[in-house]
């Protein structure tokens, strides 16, 4: 007999027939002809390059996709038989941001969320809830618990319970740990694990850094970016992990996947390349926004070096790069710039420029590319930064052009940046930041969502940047990218 959580969960079989969507404001599709079949309880890594379509088709497997006034809907994706748009309750999404998942303020509230979408019984959510949370490792918390004082890996995994309480016998994950540090990451993967061992459910997981989850899945199904009014496959190769990496192997490498054991260029500078001036610093900086979290700070940024900012999730990393970039104000101290570059009439305090001030001179790539998109298509987008420096309307989209190519963005160039991918949206805001060629260039995550192909062009424009004189500071978690650029480190630790 199976224990009471194998009881309680019934893993979910998914068919697609030719199946494909094409968002409402857009020409192409998005994906198409896309056909397989999971068993139930099989675990499956799904890949394909930046683009291919990956969280649209689980977007379509969470039934959430939307009716045909927001897209054109091609085949059949079933889940259990049932149209998955009509399958309510049968899957549930986990998504690459942990905040943006983070509903209510209390963790029992939170985890409860979706099963009183559900309309369950009071007694029978709370029951559930419990056992999500036993389940993820988080049963040792406190049902009134804060959800703000949460790490990045514990609401990925509050997350992870949310989805759980609803037994929805298959779980979809599109990129869980991209956001969050090493110690993050392995809490998410023995999560899962523990999960997938106590439920036995149906797995999907997106992810681009792919040894992340090879001891758990079974199979690996990889998209190929569709072709206009081509009939060919969706799924470019399906099979064990060891059939599809050992055929496929440079077919894989060569459309963007990371491919385990894939070498990685160095773009780390010359030995005898020496950073340049002092462009940024602090001064006694406190940083926060409700109370401190980090004190005392002093630092200096050279030009023509790259220093990445490390450290656990929670501890102010992203807070301290928006102070940096003088759309924070500090709590005491000040961030200050070389006096040369000072605009005329201003104190030496970034924070209290006027945002013409900062064109030019600092730049900030958001977290969430959202936050600072201003244009109704990307090729505008791309174009603001040169034009608010005064630059022609023609040297403006030249500009604009050549890094759209680069980013491998061209073919949206007329779309809305709104309905990018997350990993196109990630490209095109770092794009719109270097076209605007500032001194200083604060990137918070500017990897996250890549394949291996736009991360190395990635780190080919951020090391171009270095080497025409910016300063960039760089939140990150991510590892290779540090090494390969030769980065300087600076650890942020709590109440440091």
């Amino acid at each position: 007999m199976g224990t009471d959580a194998e009881k309680s969960f019934s893993a979910a079989g998914v068919v697609a027939r030719d199946w494909g969507w094409r968002h409402a404001s857009r020409k192409d599709f998005a994906l198409r002809h896309v056909d397989f079949t999971i068993q139930p309880g099989e675990r499956v890594l799904l890949l394909g390059a930046s683009g291919a379509g990956k969280s649209t088709l689980m977007s379509g497997l969470a039934g959430v996709l939307g009716g045909d006034d927001e897209g054109e809907l091609e085949g059949e994706l079933l889940i259990d038989g049932v149209d998955a748009r009509q399958a309510r309750g049968r899957s549930g999404l986990v998504l690459q941001d942990p905040d943006a998942q983070t509903i209510l303020e209390r963790v029992g509230d939170d985890t409860a969320f979706g099963c009183e979408n559900l309309n369950l019984p009071k007694d029978e959510i709370w029951s559930r809830v419990r056992s999500s949370l036993d389940i993820v490792g988080l049963g040792y918390m406190k049902l009134d618990r804060s959800t703000r004082r949460l790490s990045g890996g514990q609401r990925q995994r509050l997350a992870l319970a949310g989805v759980l309480a609803m037994h929805p016998g298959l779980l979809l994950l599109d990129e869980p740990t991209a956001n969050l540090d090493p110690e993050g990451v392995k809490e998410v993967h023995d999560a899962v694990r523990h999960v997938l061992e106590q439920t036995r459910e149906t797995l999907v997981v997106v992810e681009h850094h792919i040894d992340v989850w090879l001891d758990l899945v079974d199979r690996v199904i990889v998209l190929g970016k569709p072709e206009a009014d081509s009939h060919v496959s969706g799924v470019i190769a399906d099979g064990t992990p060891e059939e599809v990496f050992g055929s496929m192997a440079s077919v894989l490498a060569k459309g963007g996947a990371w491919v385990p054991g894939r070498t990685i260029e160095s773009h780390t500078p010359e030995s005898s390349q020496s950073s340049g001036d002092v462009v940024l610093r602090t001064e006694d900086l406190s940083f926060g926004r409700d109370f401190a979290l980090g004190e005392h700070v002093n630092l200096v940024f050279h030009a023509g070096e790259i220093t990445a900012l490390t450290g656990k999730n929670g501890v102010g990393k992203s807070t301290l790069a928006l102070t940096l970039a003088g759309l924070l104000k500090p709590i005491s101290g000040r961030v200050s710039m070389d006096e040369t570059m000072v605009p005329a009439r201003r104190e030496n305090d970034v924070f209290t420029w006027k945002s013409r001030d900062l064109l030019g001179r600092i730049g900030m790539v958001f977290q969430e590319p959202e936050h600072q998109f201003v244009a109704s298509s990307v090729r505008d987008e791309a174009a603001v930064g040169p034009k608010s420096m005064g630059k022609s309307e023609e040297e403006s989209y030249a500009i604009a052009d050549n890094m759209l190519e680069r980013m491998n963005l061209a073919r949206f160039a007329q779309a809305n940046p709104f309905t990018l991918s997350g990993g196109e949206k990630r490209r095109l805001s770092v794009a719109s930041m270097l076209a605007a060629a500032p001194k200083v260039l604060v990137m918070d995550e500017p990897t996250f969502g890549q394949d291996f192909t736009t991360w190395t062009e990635m780190v080919k424009l951020i090391a171009g940047a270095r080497d025409a004189g910016c300063s960039v500071i760089m939140v990150t978690h991510d590892e290779p990218l540090i090494e390969t650029l030769g980065a300087r480190r600076v650890l942020v630790s709590e109440g440091e």
